[in-house]
């Protein structure tokens, strides 16, 4: 098939997802979150291994700005839900493969989300993490659920009130990513190596054995959606995004 916002090829049983929407900073649209949808389908009965990756300096940087600065611009009403976005990051956490995101570059805000719902991370030292969201008013709501999983109530705190950047080895430290190296490629293809002989009927039995202790993820989706749509029908937030697009600065904060 062919994809307009990413990238997609098959080696036997590892499929290799890559986002490419070099001219928008690889973020996130519903185009983006459909096509995703689309392949993950086809992952569902023939891929053991779906490995996640960007551009060499971002690897996916949240929600697409410019997208909704269009829209408010032309006068159109903001009425996207998230809940496509949270049900792609479900079936990266819950589905019958291993799911890597081989990171390299900026991840910010949604780029996060992707990376906690993965099973496996993998990245190199240019990684860098980071939740912008509240310099808007907004909130990580979908994100957090699965970041909370991965690396704790307090430290998803930290990075939602802060704002700041975390590097590739903070991130090491903290759990969301598991190991980081300069040749990233190389740890990649080890894991794989090794990765590739599970087979999938026991990844299935293991996925599901694992969210059966632990469904969290689930019951924070009402919530998740209902705190998202909140703050994007804020038109006090709206404003802010529209003066960032415009101006490249952030909002003051009043």
């Amino acid at each position: 098939m062919n994809y307009q916002t990413i990238d997609v090829r098959f080696q036997g049983t590892i499929c290799f997802l890559r986002f490419y929407r070099p001219d928008a900073n690889n973020t996130i649209n519903s185009h983006f979150v459909e096509e995703c949808h689309q392949v993950l389908d086809l992952c569902e009965k023939s891929a053991n291994i779906v490995v996640l990756e960007g551009l060499p300096e971002v690897f996916c940087f949240g929600a697409d700005f410019q997208n909704l600065y269009a829209k408010m611009k032309s006068g159109q009403h903001i009425d996207e839900t998230p809940e496509p976005l949270y049900e792609l990051w479900l079936k990266l956490a819950n589905g019958p493969f291993i799911t890597i995101s081989h990171v390299r570059g900026k991840v910010n805000a949604g780029g996060v989300g992707f990376v906690a719902s993965s099973d496996i991370v993998i990245a190199d030292e240019t990684a860098q993490f980071s939740l912008s969201e509240l310099l808007f008013g907004l909130l990580p709501a979908c994100v957090l659920p699965f970041l909370i999983r991965r690396i704790g109530f307090q430290k998803a705190n930290y990075m939602t009130l802060t704002t700041q950047t975390i590097s590739a080895q903070q991130a090491q430290t903290w759990g969301l990513v598991d190991v980081f190296d300069r040749q990233s490629e190389d740890l990649l293809r080890k894991y794989l190596i090794r990765l590739r002989y599970i087979p999938k009927k026991g990844i299935y039995r293991y996925k599901s054995y694992m969210n059966s202790i632990q469904d969290s993820l689930v019951q924070s989706k009402p919530l998740a959606i209902a705190a998202n749509q909140e703050v994007f029908s804020d038109p006090h937030n709206l404003e802010r995004i529209f003066k960032y697009i415009e101006t490249g600065q952030f909002p003051s904060g009043n």
